[in-house]
């Protein structure tokens, strides 16, 4: 006899799949909801930036902080620089990034489709003509998946000026120089990885979001849950992505 968990985990990924691949068809299909895409590509990318900005500079600031007695202790305090951008171009942004988004964007998304679900717009714009799922789900999944790497680029942008103003503040190095020694040794595949990362983020993000407020129930306790879900869910993927996604591009390196 199935067990009843086992039994609803195998339904849940069932219906998951089903929500997928309903998302490949309608997403090639017309009509295109350009003005919406542009909408919720303003509210994840735009409205995001604030939090970013902050964790971004933060984070280039603690780290830094935090590297040089260790450098220090073996007199390598010039490859600061260096440590930094490696650290924040390869898991640190990217990670952090998808971290932030999950929270604030799962939720937001989790929350808003459940409750018109619960309130029942959704059924309204279907009996107005509206395809719900390609204007909701598919309008924010795209969204998601184009302005999460956005943010993960800015995000080491702004990381790395509170990497610099530490680095100037203790040994007076110059922009130029911090930049040289810093991504000395970036290579195109180190951004082109964290790019492909944070599209895979992105994605899991808009999608675990969608499909947990797109099939709320129970009235307002249903909503909490779906927004509660969407970001619990989605930090949890991402963690199992990152460590599939880090294996693959170090079995790519060693060709």
């Amino acid at each position: 006899m199935i067990h009843p968990a086992v039994d609803g985990f195998a339904l849940g990924v069932y219906r998951g799949a089903r929500f997928f691949q309903r998302f490949v068809t309608e997403v090639f299909l017309p009509p295109y909801h350009f003005r919406e895409l542009v909408a919720q590509c303003y509210e994840v990318g735009v409205r995001s930036l604030p939090l970013v900005t902050v964790t971004g500079f933060i984070t280039g600031i603690v780290f830094t902080k935090q590297s040089r007695p260790s450098l220090a202790a073996f007199g390598a305090t010039s490859w600061l620089p260096s440590l930094i951008t490696i650290a924040l171009v390869g898991s640190l942004a990217p990670l952090i990034t998808a971290l932030i988004c999950a929270g604030k964007l799962g939720s937001n998304i989790g929350a808003e489709l459940g409750s018109m679900k619960v309130t029942e717009q959704i059924e309204a714009m279907e009996v107005s003509g509206i395809n719900p799922f390609k204007y909701l789900v598919v309008t924010r999944t795209l969204a998601t998946t184009l302005m999460v790497p956005a943010l993960m680029l800015y995000c080491i942008l702004v990381g790395l000026l509170g990497s610099y103003l530490n680095v100037h503040g203790n040994e007076a190095t110059s922009v130029a120089a911090f930049l040289k020694g810093g991504f000395s040794n970036i290579h195109f595949l180190d951004i082109f990885s964290s790019v492909v990362k944070c599209f895979v983020f992105g994605f899991t993000i808009g999608m675990i979001a969608c499909y947990k407020g797109f099939n709320a129930s129970s009235g307002t306790m249903g909503v909490g849950r779906a927004a509660n879900a969407s970001v619990v869910l989605s930090m949890f993927v991402i963690f199992i992505e990152e460590v599939l996604i880090v294996q693959i591009i170090t079995w790519i390196r060693g060709f």
